[in-house]
């Protein structure tokens, strides 16, 4: 019998997830399988996959054969290595000491260039939100001072000026009198 490690499709349309599982090859995509190993949502970023490394290294080094995809993601989260490296154990090449010191040393680098790059997405996204919230900030005081320019010219065409009355009053009440005498 030959053995997959595959994906099934779980989540709604257009928004999939799907469960990491070990099948029987000769099953359906989305039917029966063997054993559940894991998880993974593409939709986030980066994409989130959870799973079982230990399973997923004992299939692998049972003979079970990932899909492309799978093996991938197996590949990114060092489960093919991991066999790598036990295989060279197994042949004498290294001993089991190296291949975990090996291992763990390029874990720790990769932990950190996945974390590195969540990082700097969150702080990409905090850089634009500020960027859009002081955009919006300028947008808003110009939309004021517009505002309150128009404001201060209706006053002004509203209301005329003071000392032009009576500059015009003044030499009419001075032909008023004139007249009177």
């Amino acid at each position: 019998m030959a053995v997959k490690i595959r994906l099934a499709r779980r989540g709604r349309k257009k928004a999939a997830t799907y469960d990491i599982v070990v099948a029987d090859a000769r099953a359906p995509r989305d039917g029966r399988f063997i054993e559940k190993i894991g998880t993974y949502n593409p939709q986030t970023n980066p994409a989130t996959i959870n799973y079982d490394a230990d399973r997923a290294f004992y299939w692998m080094m049972t003979g079970a054969q990932p899909t492309d995809t799978v093996r991938a993601m197996l590949s990114y989260r060092g489960v093919l290595y991991r066999r790598h490296l036990q295989l060279g154990v197994d042949k004498g090449a290294i001993t089991q000491e190296v291949a975990d010191q090996r291992f763990s040393a390029w874990k720790d680098e990769k932990d950190a260039k996945i974390e590195g790059k969540r990082t700097g997405l969150d702080d990409a996204k905090a850089t634009a939100k500020k960027a859009a919230f002081d955009a919006e900030t300028k947008v808003k005081d110009n939309r004021a001072e517009v505002q309150r320019q128009k404001a201060a010219a209706l006053l002004a065409a509203n209301a005329p000026a003071p000392a032009a009355e009576e500059a015009t009053e003044a030499p009419a009440e001075e032909a008023t009198e004139a007249a009177a005498e």
